[in-house]
């Protein structure tokens, strides 16, 4: 069965009908902003504790990793992210999903050869350039300092 250009391009078209963009970036600047919003709520929780600068910071960033592990594990973060499309990609919640979520899918392998190998697969080349060019710029500047 062969089909011409046309009809395969018009049967595309009643596949995947136009997203609504107006919408969508509402929704994203929403969702987006919710999260931004419930940070800043950490941050102040924990800076209302007592903690100091360093420690408030990685709490509210550890808190966010770690509820986005979670929702991204029993299901709920991909339920909100089919509504929120892009707001859930603010950076920390966005990484910690991509880390979580195709160790989840390879988990029937075991925990070694499954989960432990392909939690890396997203997060793997980021640490890798973050940790390369993190030590380049440190070298440049010792450079720099020496003279």
């Amino acid at each position: 069965m062969s089909i011409s250009k046309d009809e395969y391009s018009k049967m595309t078209d009643k596949a995947s009908p136009n997203s609504p963009t107006i919408l969508n970036c509402i929704k994203a600047f929403l969702f987006g902003g919710a999260i931004c919003a419930l940070g800043q709520g950490l941050w102040f929780i924990y800076e209302a504790l007592g903690m100091n600068e360093d420690e408030y910071k990685a709490a509210t960033l550890c808190t966010l990793i770690v509820l986005t592990a979670i929702l991204t594990g029993i299901g709920v973060f991909d339920k909100i992210a089919r509504h929120a499309g892009a707001g859930t990609i603010v950076p920390i919640t966005g990484f910690a999903n991509a880390v979580v979520s195709p160790a989840l899918e390879f988990k029937h392998e075991g925990m070694v050869l499954g989960t432990a190998a392909q939690m890396f697969t997203i997060a793997g080349p980021v640490i890798v350039y973050g940790t390369a060019t993190s030590f380049i710029y440190g070298l440049i500047i010792f450079i720099f300092k020496l003279y």
